[in-house]
């Protein structure tokens, strides 16, 4: 989406809740510096410099790291909806999702997903189709190409 004068409008960021693998947080880095989000972040735990990251994606991306979800919550940029990326019952499915223009974006634990402590704290969740779980970085990676690929469909909270 863009403003009237041609500069975009909104933005994102991408992270993992308590990673277990420092190459899936290189990996999504990389996948979020392709795919024009504008921060990533971890909770919980910092990771440790990523091969996966062959873009050097840290010159250009700002990383964050956050102790809690309460520390998550209270450092969100005004009006940013938390958006959780998780199977769940609730969740809205990915292709008919229209993306806020102002996003944080949330992925599991590689091997628990979200908590529904944390799923309860977002503002939305979206899931969409596989035969199986996928790599978290993956996932992040198909929710950010869908944000981008929908452009301007957008609803501003």
């Amino acid at each position: 989406m863009t403003d009237s004068l041609g500069g975009k409008r909104g933005y994102c960021g991408i992270g993992i809740y308590q990673p277990q693998h420092d190459t899936n947080v290189g990996t999504l880095w990389r996948s979020a510096f392709c795919l024009q989000a504008d921060f990533i972040f971890t909770i919980g735990k910092q990771p440790a410099h990523q091969a996966t990251d062959t873009t050097k994606s840290w010159r250009h991306l700002p990383f964050y790291q956050y102790s809690s979800i309460d520390d998550l919550l209270s450092h969100l940029p005004y009006s940013c909806r938390l958006v959780g990326i998780e199977i769940a019952s609730n969740a809205h499915n990915l292709a008919n999702y229209i993306h806020p223009e102002r996003a944080c974006y949330l992925l599991g634990r590689e091997d628990v997903g979200l908590p529904v402590k944390v799923m309860s704290r977002c503002h939305a969740l979206v899931q969409f189709d596989s035969r199986q779980c996928l790599n978290v970085a993956v996932a992040g990676s198909i929710v950010l190409y869908d944000r981008q690929t929908k452009g301007g469909q957008r609803h501003d909270d």
